[in-house]
C-alpha cells in the first residue's frame, strides 16, 4: 500500500496557530460515512447529532511541560526533551547536544540535575534526576515548557500552555495534546450529559512518536510507537455492556480510538488495565469497538490518516480534505474538526 496514496497539497496558511476562542466555536465538518455526504457546520453543532443513544469516550492525559532547558559541566548549553518514564526519577530523552555520554551531568534550574547513565540510540539517552516522585514532578511543571508541534511557530507561552490542553485533563504524561478534545468547553459537555448521552473517560499518554514522519514507500512496513494506555475495571464493564446493548460508541479523537481498539480482544469485548500499545490502524483494518470518530484533519501522508481511513474509506477521507481546503478550513492540532458517523445507527436529534 503506497504511501502516496495518502498525500494531499496543503496551502501553509492553513496550518492553525493559534485555537479559536471560545474552543467550540471551530468549524466541523461532518462526514457520513454511510451515505457519502459532506455537511459543514460548528463544533457546538455537535449537540444536534448525538442522541440518548450515543457514548462518548475522551483521553483525560494530561500535556507536561517535558522540554527541559539546562547546562553542561562546561557551561555549553543543552536541550532536553523527556520521552518516556521509565521508572522513578528516571527518563528516556532526546538530548540536543553533540557529545554527551555516560556520566554526564545536565544543570538546571532550581537545583535539578540529571546523570546520563545510559546510552540508547546516539541521541536519545537514559537519565536520571537527582530527585523523584511528586516533588520531581511539580519542579518540571514549573521550569519545563510545552513540546508544541514543529508546525506551531506560536512562542511558547503560557496562554499557549493552556491552550493545548483539554478541559479534562487530569493525569500527566503527554508530550502532545489530545487534540480532537481540545474543541470541548466544559459547558458544551453539559449540554450533552443533558441530551442522556453518557461519557467516559480512558488514558494514553500520546508519545513524541506521533510526530515522527513515516519513512517507508509502502505503509505495510511502517514500525508504529508505542504509548502508555489505561482503562479503569468499571469503565470497561460499563463499555461493554453499553456496546452489547447496542449503543453506539464515539471516540474522541484517534487517542481514544487507539486505546479502546487496543484494549479490544478478537470477542469485541474491552478489557481493563494498563499497558503499552503499539496498534498500528491502516485501510483493511475492521474497528472492533468504535463505531465513530470525531477528530482534527491529519498530515500527509501519517499513520493518524492512514487510522482515518480505516475507518471511512480513503477516497471518501480525501475527498472531505480537499472540500475543507477548497473552504478555508484551519488544519492540524489548533485547526477544525471532522466528526466521521455512520447515519444508519441513529437519527439526528431534532
Amino acid at each position: 500500500m503506497k504511501i502516496d496514496l495518502f498525500d494531499y497539497k496543503l496551502p501553509k496558511e492553513l496550518i492553525a496557530q493559534k485555537q479559536i476562542k471560545p474552543r467550540d466555536h471551530s468549524r466541523l465538518l461532518i462526514l457520513d460515512r454511510t451515505k457519502q455526504k459532506i455537511a459543514h457546520r460548528h463544533f457546538y453543532d455537535l449537540l444536534d447529532y448525538l442522541t440518548a443513544n450515543d457514548v462518548l469516550v475522551i483521553n483525560q492525559t494530561k500535556v507536561f511541560p517535558a522540554r527541559l532547558y539546562g547546562y553542561k559541566t562546561s557551561g555549553g548549553k543543552v536541550e532536553v526533551l523527556l520521552t518516556i518514564q521509565e521508572r522513578n526519577g528516571v527518563w528516556s530523552a532526546l538530548i540536543g547536544a553533540r557529545h554527551m555520554k555516560v556520566g554526564d551531568y545536565i544543570y538546571f534550574q532550581k537545583g535539578l540535575e540529571a546523570k546520563i547513565i545510559k546510552d540508547l540510540d546516539g541521541k536519545t539517552k537514559q537519565i536520571k534526576f537527582n530527585l523523584a516522585g511528586q516533588r520531581l514532578n511539580k519542579l518540571i511543571d514549573q521550569i519545563g515548557h510545552t513540546p508544541l508541534p514543529p508546525y506551531i511557530k506560536t512562542k511558547d507561552s503560557q496562554a499557549v500552555k493552556k491552550d493545548y490542553q483539554t478541559v479534562y485533563a487530569k493525569f500527566s504524561g503527554s508530550a502532545a495534546a489530545p487534540t480532537a478534545g481540545l474543541h470541548f468547553t466544559s459547558s458544551l459537555l453539559e449540554e450533552i450529559k443533558k441530551k442522556g448521552v453518557k461519557i467516559f473517560k480512558v488514558t494514553l499518554h500520546v508519545g513524541l512518536g506521533t510526530f515522527a514522519p513515516v519513512l517507508v514507500d509502502d505503509i505495510l512496513q511502517h514500525k508504529i510507537h508505542q504509548e502508555w494506555a489505561s482503562i479503569d475495571q468499571s469503565t470497561a464493564q460499563s463499555l461493554n455492556k453499553l456496546k452489547k446493548s447496542g449503543k453506539n460508541i464515539i471516540a474522541v479523537g484517534t487517542t481514544s480510538a487507539r486505546t479502546l481498539e487496543a484494549f479490544t480482544n478478537s470477542r469485541r469485548q474491552l478489557a481493563s488495565g494498563s499497558k503499552w500499545v503499539d496498534i498500528y490502524i491502516y485501510p483493511g483494518y475492521r474497528y472492533k469497538f468504535v463505531d465513530d470518530l470525531i477528530t482534527n484533519f491529519h498530515l500527509p501522508k501519517s499513520s493518524l490518516l492512514f487510522m482515518v481511513s480505516a475507518l471511512a474509506s480513503r477516497e471518501l477521507v480525501l475527498k472531505a480534505y480537499r472540500k475543507a481546503i477548497q473552504l478555508r478550513y484551519r488544519f492540524f492540532s489548533f485547526g477544525d474538526a471532522m466528526f466521521i458517523r455512520n447515519s444508519s445507527t441513529k437519527t439526528k436529534s431534532k
